[in-house]
C-alpha cells in the first residue's frame, strides 16, 4: 500500500487509491490474521494487523469502519499503551464520535510524553482545524511540521495548514 502518489507526494492511508493495493497480498494477510486469532493469539502484532485489515477492507467496501478500528486500538492500549497507540486511538475516536471526542483523548495524554511526537501534533492540528480553532490548529501544525523529517510529509502538513 503506497504512501506516495505522483511525484513522491505523501498520501495518507485513508486517501490512498485502493485500486493500487495488491488484492492477493491483502487476502494472504487476512488468512494469516484469521489463523492467528483462531489459535487464541491476540497480542500486539495481531491487533495492529487487525487495524490494517480494517483499512484494507476499504478496497472492497469503499468505506473504513472506524468503530472497529477504535475497538482494536482500545484493546491494543491495554497491552501496549504506547504514545502511537494512544494517538491512533484518538484519531479513530475522532472519526467515530467527532473531533471533540478525539481531542479529549489527546488531552488525556501526559504533556511530558507528547513534546517530540510528530504524529500527536499532526492529529491534534487536524482536529483543532475541524473544530474551527484556527490559532491553536496553526500552532499545532507548526509543531508537527517542525518535528517532521520526511520532506513529503512536511509538504503535506504545510498544505493542510493553509
Amino acid at each position: 500500500m503506497p504512501r506516495r502518489g505522483s511525484g513522491g507526494r505523501y498520501v495518507p492511508l485513508s486517501s490512498q487509491d485502493t485500486k493500487q493495493w495488491s488484492r492477493p497480498l491483502i487476502e494472504e494477510a487476512g488468512r494469516h490474521l484469521a489463523e492467528a486469532f483462531s489459535q487464541g493469539r491476540s497480542g500486539r502484532f495481531q491487533l495492529e494487523a487487525a487495524i490494517q485489515s480494517v483499512h484494507a477492507e476499504r478496497e472492497r467496501s469503499g468505506r473504513i469502519d472506524w468503530g472497529a478500528i477504535a475497538i482494536f486500538y482500545q484493546q491494543l492500549i491495554r497491552i501496549s499503551p504506547t504514545l502511537g497507540t494512544r494517538t491512533g486511538y484518538a484519531a479513530a475516536i475522532a472519526e467515530t464520535n467527532g473531533p471533540g471526542a478525539g481531542l479529549a483523548v489527546l488531552d488525556a495524554i501526559a504533556s511530558d510524553d507528547i513534546s517530540g511526537y510528530q504524529a500527536y501534533w499532526a492529529v491534534r492540528a487536524h482536529l483543532l482545524q475541524q473544530l474551527g480553532k484556527t490559532t491553536e490548529a496553526l500552532d499545532a501544525y507548526d509543531r508537527a511540521i517542525g518535528l517532521t523529517e520526511d520532506p513529503a510529509v512536511r509538504e503535506f502538513l504545510f498544505q493542510k495548514r493553509g
